[in-house]
């Protein structure tokens, strides 16, 4: 460098010197110093977030749950593919089946075509699994970051997912499990439609459960995330725990997590468990999602996002937090994408 500096002309040599560039330099130092020192840091903690010891009795509840593709209401799935099901999930904490029924009309409404061998499957998991419930899994896109989506502040569509939900309990489901995305962190109108929604499942005495968005890793960053991006990327502490109140079951995606190495993404889970737990109420289930699928891309590493690594997360943050905590379990994402190793490396970690 100095080398390079003595060949050019002394002008530009003083000029690099200069007030009037010195500042410019400083700000752009500082700016790097902004960006790369949070992120270094963070990653240090995370990675001590995912040291230590298991804590005692951190092993399945049998709380835990599956998100099942589409293919076992319409036609697609057999006897012989149920009975498979059925012997791999034995003796496992499995206790719900998250069952593809939808998705939902962007007008709330749901289309009984959707789940036309709904009946096969409830009286076929009521027959060989009965400990199992049946939860019709419904959801859609949400309008905000695009123009077409369900718009959550139309009431008339609030009360036709409202209706669909009656509408699959009718078809002999055990419960509904809502998953409506991008959710904004505060949403007011998808609290009124839990509200609505509570006081449907309460009547029937079944259960309503709810995939949520992760929880702020750092004070604000769903408000950062937001204003830097316009993208619903998680929520803050106290909105999931006005969620949490209002459901049976809450169950954390906590995965496309953005998380290069499998340390970083195992504290990354550790951190999330904590979050959720601190503000659940003793009454409602929380699930950490484990990822049962394999791509990569930018939110998703494969080699980082692990089952293993998710599950030493999930019980070091339970075992630190509420160790003694019974409705508490894990939520498997996804059936259809899922390895033998995924499927082992659950039983062999989380029992």
């Amino acid at each position: 460098m100095k080398a390079r500096l003595r060949a050019l002309p002394r002008r530009v040599c003083s000029s690099l010197g200069s007030p009037r560039l010195r500042w410019p330099r400083r700000i752009a130092l500082a700016l790097a110093l902004l960006l790369v020192v949070p992120v270094t840091t963070g990653a240090a903690a995370l990675r001590l977030n995912y040291a230590g010891e298991y804590g005692k009795g951190t092993t399945t509840r049998g709380k835990d749950a599956v998100w099942l593709g589409h293919a076992w209401v319409d036609g697609r799935r057999k006897d012989a593919d149920l009975a498979a099901f059925a012997a791999r999930i034995r003796g496992t904490g499995i206790r719900d089946l998250y069952v593809h029924a939808g998705p939902l009309e962007h007008d709330g409404t749901l289309p009984a075509e959707r789940y036309v061998r709904a009946r096969w499957l409830i009286d076929g998991v009521h027959r060989a699994m009965p400990e199992v419930r049946v939860q019709a899994w419904l959801g859609d896109k949400l309008a905000g970051e695009s123009p077409d989506g369900l718009r959550l502040s139309d009431r008339a569509s609030r009360a036709a997912v409202v209706r669909s939900a009656d509408q699959v309990l009718d078809a002999g489901f055990d419960g509904v499990h809502f998953d409506l995305e991008p959710l904004q962190s505060g949403d007011h109108d998808y609290l009124s439609l839990l509200d609505d929604l509570r006081r449907l499942t309460a009547q029937r005495r079944v259960p309503l459960s709810v995939a949520a968005h992760q929880i702020d890793p750092l004070p604000a960053a769903h408000a950062a995330n937001s204003a830097l991006t316009g993208r619903g990327k998680w929520w803050s502490q106290q909105f999931f725990g006005e969620v949490a109140r209002r459901v049976d079951q809450i169950a954390v995606m906590s995965y496309d997590t953005w998380m290069p190495l499998e340390s970083l993404y195992g504290g990354y889970v550790a951190q999330q468990t904590s979050l959720a737990l601190e503000v659940a109420p003793d009454g409602t289930d929380v699930l950490m999602g484990l990822p049962f699928f394999h791509e990569d891309d930018i939110g998703h590493w494969e080699n980082a996002e692990t089952v293993s690594a998710a599950i030493r997360g999930v019980r070091l943050g339970l075992g630190r937090t509420d160790p003694g905590r019974e409705r508490f379990g894990v939520a498997l994402y996804v059936d259809f994408a899922a390895q033998e190793g995924d499927w082992a490396a659950y039983r062999e970690g989380w029992h």
